[in-house]
C-alpha cells in the first residue's frame, strides 16, 4: 500500500527534490507551498496554516504516513523568518499529528540548519518555545533582531522543540518518530542570491566550514529527509542529524556528549 507523505516547501529546492524522490519510490505526495503545489497555503499566517491542515484533511482522507516540514525562508524580513521557520513548521507538525497517529508507521521530520549553532537571540528562542508568536514578532521588530540571528534562533528553537516533543505521549507514545535534518549550505533558490554575491558568499562559507565537498546539492539533503520518512527506520526519534559536510564537527569539536563539556 502506498504511503501518503506531506511535504511543505514542495515547489523548489530541497522540497522539490524530496517530492521527486518520494514520488519515484511510489509514495503519494501532498505538496504544500505558496504556489505550484497540491495545497497552496501561506504558512506565515494562522489562516494559511489552518487552510493547510484543512486541505490535507480533504486530500488524505484523514490519514498521513509521513510529514516533511521543510518550508523555510531567509532574507531581510526577520518577522517572516520567525513566522515561517518556527511557527509555520511547528503548526505543520502539530496540526498534522492527529493524521500521523492514524498511520501504522508514522514518521515526521523537519529541516533545521547548521545555523542553529550560530549566535542566537536568547529571548527570541524563549518566546518561540513558549509558543508566543505575537510576542516573538513584537520582539524582533522592537529589538531590531538581525535576520541572520533571527534565522539561527528559529532553527535552534525548532531543534529544541523537536527534541522536547519527540519523547512525549503524543509523539513517541503514539508511535510517531519525530526528527530533524540540519543541512549546511545548500545550493537552492533561497541561497542563490547569497552565493552569487562574492562578499556574502565568503561570509557564509566562513560561518559554515564544510570540509567534505562544500556546498551541497538539494538531492543530498532530500535523500536524508526521505530516509526519516521510511517505516523501516525504527528506534530513532528526537535526533538532529547534521548534514553539513563536517561543519558541525569543525565548530563543536569531538566531545559533545559530556554535560557542561
Amino acid at each position: 500500500m502506498a504511503r501518503t507523505t506531506v511535504v511543505t516547501g514542495a515547489a523548489s529546492g530541497i522540497g522539490a527534490a524530496v517530492v521527486e524522490l518520494l514520488s519515484a519510490g511510489g509514495d503519494r505526495v501532498i505538496g504544500v507551498d505558496r504556489a505550484d503545489a497540491e495545497v497552496v497555503a501561506d504558512l506565515s499566517t494562522a489562516d494559511g496554516r489552518r487552510a493547510m491542515v484543512e486541505q490535507v484533511d480533504t486530500l488524505s482522507g484523514g490519514r498521513v504516513d509521513a510529514v516533511v516540514a521543510n518550508a523555510g525562508v531567509m532574507g531581510n524580513d526577520t518577522g517572516a523568518i520567525v513566522a515561517v521557520n518556527f511557527f509555520g513548521a511547528v503548526a505543520t507538525l502539530g496540526g498534522l499529528q492527529p493524521y500521523l497517529a492514524a498511520s501504522d508507521a508514522p514518521r515526521a521530520v523537519a529541516t533545521a540548519s547548521v545555523a542553529l549553532l550560530q549566535g542566537v537571540d536568547p529571548k527570541l528562542v524563549a518566546l518561540c518555545l513558549a509558543g508566543d508568536e505575537p510576542a516573538a514578532l513584537e520582539h524582533v521588530a522592537r529589538a531590531g533582531v538581525d535576520p541572520l540571528a533571527g534565522y539561527a534562533s528559529t532553527k535552534r528553537a525548532l531543534a529544541r522543540w523537536i527534541r522536547a516533543r519527540a519523547v512525549e505521549p503524543e509523539w513517541a507514545g503514539a508511535g510517531i518518530a519525530l526528527n530533524a535534518v540540519a543541512p549546511g549550505v545548500v545550493r537552492t533558490p533561497m541561497t542563490a542570491p547569497l552565493l552569487a554575491d562574492e562578499a556574502m558568499s565568503a561570509v557564509l562559507l566562513d560561518l559554515v566550514p564544510m570540509p567534505l565537498g562544500g556546498v551541497a546539492d538539494p538531492a543530498a539533503i532530500a535523500r536524508l529527509l526521505v530516509t526519516f520518512t521510511r517505516p523501516e527506520l525504527a528506534a530513532v526519534t528526537g535526533q538532529v542529524l547534521f548534514a553539513d559536510a563536517g561543519g558541525e564537527c569543525v565548530q563543536r569539536g569531538d566531545d559533545v556528549w559530556g554535560r557542561g563539556g
